[in-house]
């Protein structure tokens, strides 16, 4: 059973985009939850206006275009009034059971800023959702905790956070999509700032599985496009602008090659995601 206490002290944020599909799940997910904010970042498949007949608790913040993960995020964690915050994509799942133990856990270290919970496939098989900054360690293989561990980054899909630990500055916007939780988790790192694993909490993540629209060639051509810009943004906040513009001609070079092989092995979407790549890579400027 949910403990409504424990459940009142924190904001669940979802960033929906043509989710509408993903609504009844979510709904079911958190019909515990009193505080809920869903921001639309201007769906086509009418899910801001959906959203209350699933989740009838929830304040949508509908905006009237996409202004990308991190910003979404932000607009609705500048509301947020509870300590704690549960950022959760569309396409997971999780339990007041789990949160309560991840705000046990945050209660518990009142030094940490985040604490995440081990995400699940929907097969049950565990994901390596954690690992530290990958610009100062290699992983080496998958590797799953067996207690509450300190890691130097964890997947954005699922992030509860202290909020006073933030003081206002969350996700980073230059970052449109992808990298922004690497950027958050760094600048935490950097600070000396705790975050924490805590495998006794389970999510089922749905990877990739937020978005539907009218156009998914179109979807899967901006990600490659946004996962290309923001992975040469992170090298140039990270490392330098030399650096970013090297790592920009080896991807340039990498992705020319392998596109006449996506064009015989034909796979739509494939090829649509390494061309928004291409693209994306080539529109890149370092400075």
């Amino acid at each position: 059973m949910a403990d409504t206490d424990h459940l009142n002290q924190v904001t669940v944020v979802t960033v929906t985009y043509n989710s509408a599909h993903c609504l009844a799940a979510l709904g079911a997910a958190l019909i515990d939850f009193p505080k809920v904010i869903i921001v639309d970042n201007g769906s086509d498949d009418g899910c801001a206006s959906l959203t209350p007949s699933h989740l009838p608790q929830a304040q949508v913040l509908a905006l009237s275009k996409n202004l990308g993960f991190g910003a979404a995020n932000n607009r609705a964690l500048a509301q947020v009034q509870t300590p704690f915050a549960l950022l959760l994509n569309p396409d997971c799942e999780i339990t007041p059971q789990a949160v309560q133990q991840m705000l046990l856990t945050a209660k518990q270290w009142p030094d940490i800023a985040m604490v995440a919970p081990q995400l699940l496939q929907p097969n049950g098989q565990a994901e390596v959702n954690y690992r530290w900054p990958h610009l100062l360690w290699r992983s080496r293989g998958p590797a799953i905790t067996e207690g509450p561990a300190c890691v130097g980054f964890v997947c954005g899909a699922v992030m509860l956070l202290r909020m006073s630990a933030f003081e206002g500055q969350f996700f980073d916007e230059q970052f449109f999509l992808y990298y922004e939780d690497d950027d958050l988790c760094t600048r935490l790192f950097n600070r000396h700032q705790a975050m924490v694993i805590d495998p006794s909490a389970t999510a089922t993540h749905r990877s990739r599985g937020s978005v539907r629209g009218k156009s998914p060639l179109r979807s899967e051509y901006l990600r490659g496009y946004h996962h290309a810009q923001s992975k040469l943004i992170y090298a140039r906040k990270y490392q330098s602008a030399a650096q970013a513009n090297t790592q920009r001609h080896k991807l340039l070079w990498q992705t020319a090659l392998v596109l006449p092989l996506r064009l015989l092995a034909y796979n739509p979407r494939l090829l649509a995601r390494m061309w928004g790549r291409f693209k994306g890579v080539l529109n890149w400027k370092a400075s």
